[in-house]
């Protein structure tokens, strides 16, 4: 498994499925799976049964994981872009690699 370009916060796009074009904020990536939940992409219905938590039960949306290889960072201006890193100093960052900003 190589090293993951996208961390939680940076605000990505699905470049390819269902999803294609949609955009949104990484809330939580998962290492092992190689997989993100993405703010409002890929929406599911989940069925609840009644709990302490939710006595009335029912259907619930929420996010559900969408592959790494499926979303695409976007640079300030809003444009599809790939990672790498390089080191500044002593620090080592990660740029876009189609405007060479820093991330």
């Amino acid at each position: 498994m190589g090293k993951l370009k996208i961390k939680t916060g940076d605000t990505v796009r699905v470049i390819t499925g269902d999803h294609k074009g949609s955009e949104g904020k990484v809330q939580k990536v998962f290492i092992d799976k190689n997989k993100a939940i993405v703010e409002g992409v890929n929406m599911v219905k989940k069925h609840t049964k009644p709990s302490a938590q939710n006595p009335q039960g029912g259907i619930i949306e929420k996010e559900a994981p969408i592959h790494l290889s499926n979303l695409s960072l976007l640079t300030s201006k809003g444009e599809t872009t790939r990672v790498g890193y390089r080191m500044e100093g002593e620090k080592k960052v990660r740029f876009s690699k189609k405007s060479n900003e820093v991330i």
